[in-house]
């Protein structure tokens, strides 16, 4: 691939496009429903389609991940290439190129534009920022590139979006902290990746529902990056400075967390938080020990399903400008193990792993088979 161009340079690109130099053409508009519509669910009633012109095959695919440095990012490289290797989907690529260019926004757009530079019919990308790459999604129409936002999404409607209700989930846990902890008291909060619109959109949820529940709440915040060695040790010093919780809630370092309360001997509190299989084992076990859980979110997973969606759109299949992804989740006293959460895999799993509207299973072997290198 070519060096990846300077700020400078994306900066002079993004002027240019947005002086009229360069005009984006974008996908046409059409009326619904997408072939699939099981799979490719509109967001909401008004969410417009897109139609693209149709490529012939195979394809070159490119998907753009900026941090790298948790489980979830890891799975999620991993479940990719593994996608990307199943007979069906083989078959419709020429080429699918890996790359992740950790927290620098800047970094993340050069590879985008020089994906597009580079002559690939489509970008996937797990977006640092959701406002930074306008100039990249009219670069991207203007150059005939589909480009699929997913996870963290981007700002506009110029772009296809796929993802789970991010903000619907921080609710999701912040209903269940309510009814756990009726009278109201400490919560602990891990947060994720700073600036990403997933951290952003499950603050949100969390703090509106225990603010709406008119009880006496009070939130202390700790960023854990949705790691579960960062989130147990900025876990352990919000203990050690605030010395007791009434519940707990983790974007992500499920696991770590909760290790943080055993390892400081502190009681179990109510938890809302992702679906970990660590966290889900903890649950379990502890489920007679006062560890009440609500397990939540979507796995990684949904990046198969931004890959399918970006082949769809390049044969020219109608598709939903943003696509709407189901959410699963287990509450106590519901966790079983070989169902929902798996004692004998390693905690560092997130659970989760199919989309059966979209075709989409994996299993722990295909997806660690993979590595999460560049490619």
């Amino acid at each position: 691939m070519p060096k990846l161009r300077t700020a400078a340079t994306i900066a002079i690109a993004g002027l240019l496009l947005g002086t009229g130099h360069a005009r984006a053409a974008g996908p046409e508009t059409v009326a619904g429903p997408s072939k699939e519509p099981a799979c490719f669910v509109p967001w909401a009633e008004q969410t417009k389609f897109f139609r693209y012109p149709a490529k012939k095959g195979p394809y070159r695919i490119a998907l753009a991940n900026g941090f790298i440095g948790n489980t979830w990012r890891i799975q999620m490289i991993k479940t990719a290439k593994a996608y990307a290797e199943q007979p069906t989907v083989k078959a419709d690529l020429k080429e699918f190129k890996v790359v992740s260019t950790g927290e620098d926004i800047a970094a993340q757009i050069a590879a985008v534009n020089n994906f597009i530079d580079s002559g690939y019919d489509a970008v996937v990308i797990d977006a640092q920022n959701p406002t930074a790459f306008k100039s990249v999604v009219k670069r991207a129409n203007a150059a005939g590139v589909v480009l699929v936002a997913f996870d963290n999404t981007l700002d506009g409607d110029e772009a296809i979006n796929v993802n789970v209700d991010q903000k619907g989930l921080g609710e999701y846990w912040g209903r269940w902290l309510v009814k756990n902890v009726p009278n109201g008291g400490s919560i602990l909060e891990v947060r994720g990746v700073a600036g990403t619109s997933v951290d952003t959109d499950r603050h949100n949820g969390i703090q509106e529902v225990l603010k709406a529940s008119g009880k006496p709440f009070q939130t202390v915040e700790v960023v854990g990056k949705w790691d579960d060695g960062t989130a147990q040790k900025v876990a352990a010093d919000a203990i050690a400075v605030h010395k007791h919780f009434d519940g707990m809630t983790a974007q992500g370092g499920s696991t770590g967390m909760v290790r943080a309360f055993m390892d400081a001997h502190q009681p179990f509190v109510p938890a809302g938080a992702e679906t970990e299989n660590g966290f889900r084992k903890l649950c379990a076990a502890h489920a007679g020990d006062g560890l009440k859980c609500a397990s939540g979110g979507t796995g990684p997973a949904q990046v198969a399903v931004a890959v399918k969606t970006a082949i769809a759109a390049l044969k020219g299949e109608i598709v939903p400008q943003s696509v709407k992804l189901p959410l699963a989740h287990v509450e106590d006293p519901g966790f079983k193990d070989g169902e929902n959460f798996f004692a004998q895999q390693t905690d560092n799993f997130f659970v989760g792993n199919s989309f059966p509207t979209c075709g989409i299973n994996f299993t722990a072997q295909e997806i660690m088979g993979q590595s999460e290198a560049n490619q």
